[in-house]
């Protein structure tokens, strides 16, 4: 009887892995994330120089010690390349830690970008912009925090005995990573703009196996699109929204932020923003379900800007974990300088 509790203990865990596997990390706050989004938003800015932080923490109500823990540091810049182009390059480092099994993913990342200008003049153009990066990725587990069948009997869990359950398993490897983009943008003015991106993350399809089997990481595709308008003086409306598909996995984000300009004029780059998201997603494989409300703020002061974001669980996991989904925070510092060609993007 404990030889199949064992056997069973073993394949719950093989399932897990290989659900686990077929999903990729998430940030609310996308646009705080752009390396993450999509490798043609890469050095996509009207400063020179990017760093972006972000770090989120996910279902501590229920996993307490062993929640999900996201973080991602990101570095990128802009090349003038003759009189109105633009070429982007960057890197970024994230990882992600999950469970008792410490089941990790750290990823290290080069992104390169090229802007080509389609229409308009100094102050109103379109640009097309395409964008992929390279990556190398690490994934790991330990089974030092794990409790097997074999291990538990009447007396209690004993960790001298029992079998290693982990015994053959790869606990640790590498492997390479591919994606690419596109992003269509159009200035309007200083205060209206739009945007529309898709990428292709993984299409290369590493194989992700702790096993030494054959488990390919399903290809993730994203589109994002967003626009500002101004609603009133100092005031503007920032709809987003970014739709992913992972495998039997689909994802739709989508919401608004408010933009309230402060300082004396429009034109200086003091504002805070105040916004709510909504988050549905798919049940494999009975549909669609509602995932989360989102409320998010972000303070934009020169060169800095802080976002905080919360997400109330609307799901089913709702009973158990009291309405508390995940809380996120980012950071970002731009470094600008003289520039002399007018605006260039959007102010994501």
């Amino acid at each position: 009887m404990n030889n199949l509790v064992s056997k069973i203990g073993v394949l719950l865990f093989v399932i897990s892995s290989l659900t686990i596997s077929a999903q990729d990390i998430h940030f609310t706050q996308f646009y705080m994330s752009p390396l993450n989004l999509n490798p043609a938003l890469t050095g996509v800015m009207n400063c020179k120089t990017r760093m972006v932080a972000n770090y989120r923490n996910q279902w501590s109500a229920i996993l307490t010690a062993n929640a999900y823990n996201t973080y991602s540091v990101s570095y990128d810049q802009k090349i003038p390349v003759g009189r109105e182009d633009y070429f982007g390059i960057g890197g970024s480092i994230w990882g992600d830690v999950a469970g008792a099994s410490r089941f990790g993913t750290t990823q290290g990342r080069i992104s390169l970008s090229y802007s080509k200008k389609m229409a308009g003049y100094r102050k109103k153009a379109s640009y097309l912009v395409i964008g992929a990066d390279a990556a190398l990725t690490n994934r790991g587990i330990s089974g030092d925090d794990l409790r097997w069948p074999s291990q538990i009997s009447a007396s209690g869990w004993d960790p001298s005995t029992g079998l290693d359950e982990l015994a053959g398993v790869d606990k640790d490897f590498l492997y390479a990573d591919l994606g690419a983009g596109l992003l269509w943008f159009s200035i309007i003015d200083n205060y209206t703009n739009w945007y529309f991106g898709a990428a292709v993350h993984h299409f290369n399809k590493p194989n992700v196996s702790f096993l030494g089997t054959e488990v390919d990481l399903y290809s993730r595709y994203t589109m994002h699109a967003g626009l500002q308008f101004e609603i009133q003086r100092k005031i503007s409306l920032l709809p987003f929204g970014v739709y992913m598909a992972q495998g039997p996995h689909r994802s739709l984000n989508a919401g608004a932020n408010l933009r309230f300009a402060m300082g004396p004029s429009r034109t200086t780059n003091q504002s805070w923003e105040i916004g709510a998201w909504y988050r549905i997603g798919n049940k494999v494989p009975s549909g669609l379900h509602s995932d989360a409300v989102i409320l998010s703020t972000r303070f934009n002061y020169e060169n800095f800007g802080i976002g905080f974001s919360y997400d109330i669980n609307v799901s089913g996991l709702r009973q158990a974990s009291p309405a508390n989904g995940a809380f996120e925070f980012s950071l970002l510092y731009n470094i600008c300088g003289p520039e002399s060609r007018g605006v260039y993007c959007p102010r994501f």
